[in-house]
Protein backbone atom coordinates (compact mmCIF):
# COMPACT_ATOMS: atom_id res chain seq x y z
CA UNK A 1 0.00 0.00 0.00
CA UNK A 2 1.59 3.48 -1.18
CA UNK A 3 0.72 6.50 1.15
CA UNK A 4 1.17 10.30 -0.38
CA UNK A 5 3.50 12.19 1.10
CA UNK A 6 0.76 13.91 3.94
CA UNK A 7 -0.31 10.20 5.10
CA UNK A 8 3.50 9.51 5.39
CA UNK A 9 4.41 12.68 7.23
CA UNK A 10 1.19 12.26 9.78
CA UNK A 11 2.12 8.60 10.41
CA UNK A 12 5.79 9.61 11.48
CA UNK A 13 4.56 12.76 13.49
CA UNK A 14 2.32 10.14 15.55
CA UNK A 15 5.44 8.06 16.25
CA UNK A 16 7.43 10.94 17.40
CA UNK A 17 4.38 12.09 19.13
CA UNK A 18 3.72 8.76 21.36
CA UNK A 19 7.60 9.30 22.03
CA UNK A 20 7.82 12.74 23.51
CA UNK A 21 5.63 14.86 25.26
CA UNK A 22 5.90 18.37 26.99
CA UNK A 23 5.69 18.99 30.75
CA UNK A 24 6.16 22.07 32.21
CA UNK A 25 9.72 22.23 32.84
CA UNK A 26 10.67 21.13 29.58
CA UNK A 27 8.00 21.89 26.80
CA UNK A 28 7.70 21.20 23.36
CA UNK A 29 8.86 22.71 20.39
CA UNK A 30 6.59 22.36 17.59
CA UNK A 31 7.45 22.78 14.09
CA UNK A 32 5.21 23.29 11.19
CA UNK A 33 5.53 24.05 7.60
CA UNK A 34 3.33 24.86 4.84
CA UNK A 35 3.74 25.56 0.67
CA UNK A 36 4.64 29.36 1.88
CA UNK A 37 4.45 29.75 5.64
CA UNK A 38 6.68 28.11 8.51
CA UNK A 39 4.86 27.82 11.95
CA UNK A 40 6.81 27.14 15.68
CA UNK A 41 5.08 26.64 19.10
CA UNK A 42 6.22 25.98 22.22
CA UNK A 43 3.39 23.76 24.00
CA UNK A 44 2.74 22.58 27.61
CA UNK A 45 1.15 18.82 27.10
CA UNK A 46 0.70 18.58 30.95
CA UNK A 47 -1.85 21.78 30.38
CA UNK A 48 -2.81 21.99 27.10
CA UNK A 49 -1.58 25.27 26.35
CA UNK A 50 0.72 27.06 23.85
CA UNK A 51 3.35 29.45 25.56
CA UNK A 52 4.73 30.75 22.87
CA UNK A 53 4.45 31.02 18.99
CA UNK A 54 6.33 32.75 15.91
CA UNK A 55 5.46 31.94 12.26
CA UNK A 56 7.03 34.21 9.22
CA UNK A 57 3.34 35.67 8.79
CA UNK A 58 4.49 38.72 10.13
CA UNK A 59 7.70 38.83 8.42
CA UNK A 60 8.39 40.78 5.03
CA UNK A 61 10.04 39.17 2.19
CA UNK A 62 10.63 35.34 0.95
CA UNK A 63 8.86 32.91 3.15
CA UNK A 64 9.13 29.60 2.33
CA UNK A 65 12.82 29.51 2.44
CA UNK A 66 15.37 28.31 4.90
CA UNK A 67 16.75 32.04 5.76
CA UNK A 68 12.56 32.45 7.26
CA UNK A 69 13.06 29.73 9.02
CA UNK A 70 16.18 30.61 10.76
CA UNK A 71 14.09 33.90 11.19
CA UNK A 72 11.69 32.18 12.86
CA UNK A 73 13.53 30.00 15.28
CA UNK A 74 15.49 33.44 16.31
CA UNK A 75 12.05 34.88 17.19
CA UNK A 76 11.17 31.80 18.91
CA UNK A 77 14.06 31.60 21.17
CA UNK A 78 13.68 34.75 21.81
CA UNK A 79 9.97 34.58 23.31
CA UNK A 80 10.81 31.54 25.13
CA UNK A 81 14.36 33.18 26.97
CA UNK A 82 11.84 36.27 27.86
CA UNK A 83 9.45 33.65 29.47
CA UNK A 84 12.67 32.05 30.96
CA UNK A 85 11.77 28.95 29.18
CA UNK A 86 15.94 27.35 28.07
CA UNK A 87 15.26 23.77 27.49
CA UNK A 88 12.15 22.18 25.13
CA UNK A 89 11.99 19.00 23.30
CA UNK A 90 12.02 19.07 19.73
CA UNK A 91 9.15 17.35 18.11
CA UNK A 92 9.99 18.15 14.33
CA UNK A 93 6.24 17.55 13.31
CA UNK A 94 6.99 14.36 11.51
CA UNK A 95 9.08 15.88 8.76
CA UNK A 96 12.64 15.12 7.88
CA UNK A 97 15.64 16.25 9.63
CA UNK A 98 17.12 18.35 6.79
CA UNK A 99 16.52 21.33 5.22
CA UNK A 100 13.94 24.01 6.88
CA UNK A 101 13.27 21.89 10.02
CA UNK A 102 17.64 21.42 10.23
CA UNK A 103 18.38 25.05 9.70
CA UNK A 104 15.88 26.19 11.93
CA UNK A 105 16.49 23.77 14.88
CA UNK A 106 20.51 24.99 14.35
CA UNK A 107 19.79 28.70 14.50
CA UNK A 108 16.97 27.97 17.79
CA UNK A 109 20.20 26.15 19.63
CA UNK A 110 22.53 29.41 18.37
CA UNK A 111 19.84 31.60 20.23
CA UNK A 112 19.85 29.94 23.25
CA UNK A 113 17.98 27.22 23.33
CA UNK A 114 18.66 24.01 24.38
CA UNK A 115 17.56 20.57 23.10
Amino acid sequence: MKFTKAESRKRRHYRVRNKISGTTSRPRLNVFKSNTNFYAQIIDDTTGTTLVSASTLKLSGNKGNIEAAEKVAEEIAKLALSKNISEVVFDRGGYLYHGKVKAFADKAREAGLKF
